[in-house]
């Protein structure tokens, strides 16, 4: 009997180095789904959780730690319909969606890793049904033009770790504007997919500000990394939707933790999802390279 076709994304999976540790952690998962397969979501799930993950570039790919704890998580929720994703990488204005096609090609917006990382494939399944389900929600307020751009390694990169196998259907939608109240605004249009089964994600990362990170020193966290982690925390726990949408002015540490804003602000599309922050649970916490990698899930 012949062999089945690999998919796309499993044919570019299969030639990575069975010693690396992208390639171990494809082994737990498919462990994982033949131990215990991942339950579709149904009706009767309720609303998922809208998601703020901070989506860590290649390195993640080299972080079985890291890995391990996005893929619990994933697995920890039923398995989505779909997937929106508003990533740091892709802002433009009028909102718009990434192409809906199957197959959707990747963006690999990032430089000076090994090769490997650049023939990655992500195919995942045509999307229009999720694009119309989009567009009716947000384009009576804003126009949402359909893209023909691919995937970014802010979106990319994190769901290829958390659901390897691509055959959920996935849209990025960009970053408008950088002003809090209008991306609360935008993500409260997206309360309704999370009724559907459809995972809202917003992604970037908790501080960035890698122009001031020493790379000889990967263990240390410099204190504008730590103190700003550490409000936004306090501010996440408490529910304080105010608080961080002055960050800019409140978060100490915040020129050098966010020099640009765009990998802090998709956090307010998730809690705009959400309906606020009031019931936030951090799922992952602690540093790659003193940035810190906090992600969490709102109600």
């Amino acid at each position: 009997m012949p062999q089945a076709a690999l998919s796309p994304t499993a044919a570019a999976d299969a030639a990575i180095a069975r010693s690396h540790p992208f390639a171990r952690h494809l082994d737990r998962v498919a462990a994982l789904e033949s131990e215990r397969p991942h339950r579709a979501w149904s009706e009767g799930d309720g609303s998922l959780p809208a998601l703020f993950v901070s989506h860590g570039a290649p390195p993640l790919f080299e972080d079985e730690a890291w890995m391990t704890a996005l893929v619990t998580w994933a697995r920890a929720m039923p398995r989505p319909r779909g997937i929106v994703i508003v990533s740091a990488h892709w802002e433009s204005a009028p909102a718009a969606i990434s192409s809906s096609a199957p197959s959707t090609p990747l963006v690999y917006d990032f430089g000076g890793f090994h090769p490997m990382y650049y023939e990655m494939r992500y195919a995942t399944p045509d999307a229009s049904a999720l694009a119309a389900q989009l567009r009716a929600l947000v384009s009576p307020a804003e126009p949402l033009y359909e893209d023909h751009r691919g995937l970014d390694h802010g979106a990319w990169v994190p769901l290829k770790v958390m659901y390897p196998e691509a055959d959920i259907p996935v849209l990025q939608l960009s970053l408008p504007t950088d002003r809090p109240d209008r991306l609360l605004a935008l993500g409260a249009r997206l309360t309704e997919l999370r009724q559907l089964g459809v995972l809202v994600i917003g992604s970037g990362f908790m501080t960035h500000g890698l122009r001031f990170i020493d790379f000889r020193r990967p263990g240390h966290v410099p204190s504008w990394s730590a103190d700003f982690d550490a409000w936004a925390n306090d501010a996440l726990s408490r529910g304080d939707v105010g608080e961080l949408a002055h960050f800019r002015e409140r978060a100490p540490g915040r020129s050098y933790a966010h020099p640009t804003v765009e990998h802090f602000t998709p956090l307010f599309v998730t809690l705009g999802a959400a309906g606020g922050a009031a019931a936030v649970s951090t799922t992952i916490e602690g540093y790659m390279f003193g940035l810190s990698k906090r992600s969490f899930q709102a109600a």
